[in-house]
C-alpha cells in the first residue's frame, strides 16, 4: 500500500528541529508575557488557606476556653486542698483533751469545780434591755432591726387595716 504523503514535503522535513519546550518568540516581544492580576492557582490557594483558617477557628477557640476552665478548676482544687489540710490539723488539735479543755474555758466560760467565775463587763457595752424587749426579744425597729423583727412587724401591720377617711359630701 502506498504511503500517503502531503504534497510539498519530503521525508524527514515534517517537523521543526527545535525542542518541544522551547519558547516561541514573536516579533517585537523579546520578554515573556508578564501576567497581570490574580492567577487561578493563586485564587485556589487563597480559598484553601481561608477554608483552613475558618475550619481551625472554632476548635482553637474551644481549646483556649477549655484551658482557662482547667486553670480555674486547678485553682479551686488547690484552695480546697488547703482547706482540707487546715481541717485535718484542727481535727488533730481537737483530739487533744488539754486543747478541748482550753477551748471550753475560753469560748464557753466553763470553770472547774471549786473555781469562782468572774465576768468583766466593759464600760462601753450597751445598757441592759428593758422589760418589754426582754419579753418579746425585739431590740430595734426599722432597717437596723434584725430580719425576723422586720418580718414580724410586717405581719402585725398587715393585721391592722389602714383607716381611710370618709369622703366629704
Amino acid at each position: 500500500m502506498p504511503s500517503k504523503r502531503r504534497p510539498g514535503r519530503q521525508p524527514g522535513q515534517g517537523r521543526d528541529k527545535r525542542p518541544v519546550n522551547a519558547v516561541r518568540r514573536t516579533k517585537g516581544a523579546e520578554q515573556p508575557h508578564a501576567r497581570r492580576g490574580l492567577t487561578t492557582r493563586a485564587a485556589v490557594l487563597g480559598l484553601v488557606v481561608c477554608a483552613l483558617v475558618v475550619s481551625a477557628a472554632l476548635p482553637l477557640r474551644e481549646y483556649l476556653s477549655q484551658r482557662g476552665e482547667i486553670a480555674a478548676a486547678q485553682a479551686r482544687l488547690a484552695a480546697k486542698q488547703r482547706h482540707v489540710a487546715q481541717l485535718l490539723e484542727q481535727q488533730k488539735l481537737l483530739q487533744d483533751p488539754a486543747y478541748v479543755k482550753k477551748l471550753a474555758r475560753e469560748r464557753l466560760h466553763y470553770v472547774l469545780p471549786g473555781e469562782t467565775p468572774y465576768v468583766v463587763i466593759s464600760p462601753s457595752s450597751s445598757p441592759a434591755p428593758s422589760d418589754s424587749t426582754a419579753r418579746t426579744g425585739v431590740t430595734a425597729a426599722g432597717p437596723e432591726a434584725p430580719w425576723y423583727s422586720q418580718v414580724w412587724g410586717s405581719v402585725r401591720a398587715a393585721d391592722k387595716p389602714a383607716t381611710v377617711p370618709a369622703p366629704k359630701p
